[in-house]
């Protein structure tokens, strides 16, 4: 964290340095050219010589600048960056040089550039000094290069110590810019950590939030359930014992379509009161309440397809089971992962319209846990969605028709009983949902 914190501070650094560096380079071309004004008024004689070597350093600065564009001046952005606020100087120093010497105008430039670059430029205190001894040798080294050479002494003195205290006042402002800017950056980074905790901290919040309102739909569904069982066992055990019963009679032996209607309402009453049997999982077993019950996988799965089964109505469901399916878990939060995937299917098959529509559910032994598998061979899911889908209320259907929680609440489901819930898919051929449960030990 801490090397990753410092690499992403320099290369911000960096970025800042290679931005100033370019538009240094454009500006410094431009007031090179742009001196041309203070030459006619001054040294009206030398305006030719000084034209010519003005366009040289405002060209040379520009080759710098298409140097700086590419991977080499990245990487060599301060050599690059100390070279084209050289050149100026140097300039200066020939110009001081060609003209009056230590009483030159000209030294004005030099101490103009050292504000310029102690102020604006993001260079580093050291490189700043270096530049500012650079530029009082430069100064020296003109007025004894003059063809006079140093006439007026104290002259010469003084602008030499004026050259080293702005060069001075150079580095203390490059020290404290640094600073600043080290500080600034360093605060930046601290604000983009901040804000990727609140992100997760959202994140987890929201999928917090999935967890309780589907602790809430659950703890609805127990209520209701328990309330109606009580008004619809009696009457279903009363209707079941009447036809059998009647099954009895031997008038229902001996006329074919009496016996016929007898098993089918026969049939259609076990199927309700197999469906209010799977409702007491929700009703007298609260979800969460004990997540190491011993349990069949095989009545979880089977609870889960009559409870999905207006859902999978017009589509052939395989079921493929070991002949122990005994696992440790929380049997109704297992039901809803199920009712979940089952559900999730349908709806994708459903929204495929395949002439075939068909899901596969699968168990089979891991080591000391079962597999359970849940495919489908609907559209698939888009690689660019795939990462997505256990995301808090993320979802592809239509407003209105979910939350995007289904699969979130389901995998911290799994999550809680030590598994992973993954997904595979092939997009416009299957997708396939995969977790796993403990087993009780032998």
């Amino acid at each position: 964290m801490a090397v990753s914190a410092v690499q992403s501070l320099g290369a911000a650094v960096q970025d800042v340095r290679l931005a100033f560096s370019k538009t240094g380079c454009v500006t410094s071309a431009v007031l090179v050219l742009a001196g041309i004004g203070l030459d006619a008024a001054t040294y009206p004689e030398q305006v030719p010589r000084f034209l010519l070597v003005r366009a040289l350093v405002a060209v040379a600065t520009l080759l710098i600048l298409w140097v700086i564009q590419g991977e080499f001046g990245r990487r060599h952005v301060r050599m690059l960056t100390f070279l084209w606020l050289v050149l100026p100087q140097v300039m200066i120093g020939w110009m001081i040089a060609q003209t009056e010497g230590a009483a030159s105008i000209y030294f004005v430039g030099l101490h103009l550039a050292l504000y310029a670059v102690g102020m604006i430029v993001p260079i580093s205190y050291l490189e700043g000094l270096a530049f500012g001894v650079f530029t009082c040798l430069i100064y020296a080294v003109a007025c004894f290069w003059h063809a006079g050479g140093i006439v007026i002494t104290g002259q010469f003195v003084a602008h030499l110590l004026f050259t080293a205290f702005s060069a001075i006042i150079c580095v203390g402002c490059t020290y404290f810019a640094e600073l600043s800017r080290l500080r600034l950056f360093a605060l930046r980074e601290q604000v983009a950590e901040q804000n990727a905790r609140l992100q997760e901290t959202n994140r987890t919040l929201a999928e917090v939030k999935g967890q309780l309102l589907q602790r809430e739909k659950m703890a609805a569904i127990g209520t209701l359930s328990a309330g109606l069982l009580h008004e619809l066992n009696n009457p279903v055990n009363y209707s079941l014992m009447a036809i059998n019963m009647g099954l009895m009679v031997p008038a229902a032996k001996t006329d074919a379509m009496l016996k016929e209607s007898l098993d089918d309402a026969l049939e259609g009453m076990t199927r309700v009161q197999n469906i209010v049997s799977d409702l007491k999982t929700f009703a007298y077993q609260k979800p969460g309440e004990d997540s190491q019950r011993l349990f069949l996988l095989e009545n979880a799965v089977r609870s889960a397809l009559r409870l999905a089964g207006y859902d999978l109505k017009g589509i052939e469901v395989t079921v493929d089971l070991p002949q122990d399916t005994h696992v440790l878990g929380d049997e109704p939060a297992i039901i809803g992962v199920l009712i979940n995937l089952l559900s999730n299917a349908a709806h994708a098959l459903q929204a495929a319209q395949r002439q075939s529509p068909h899901i596969a559910v699968r168990v089979q032994q891991q080591g000391d846990r079962l597999g359970l598998s849940v495919r489908d061979n609907g559209p698939g899911i888009d690689p660019a969605n795939i990462g997505r889908v256990f995301e808090p209320f993320f979802t592809t259907r239509d407003v209105g028709a979910g939350l995007g929680l289904g699969l979130s609440v389901s995998y911290g489901i799994v999550q809680r009983h030590g598994g992973t819930l993954a997904v595979d898919s092939v997009l416009g051929e299957w997708t396939e949902f995969t977790f796993d449960l403990p087993r009780p030990p032998t």
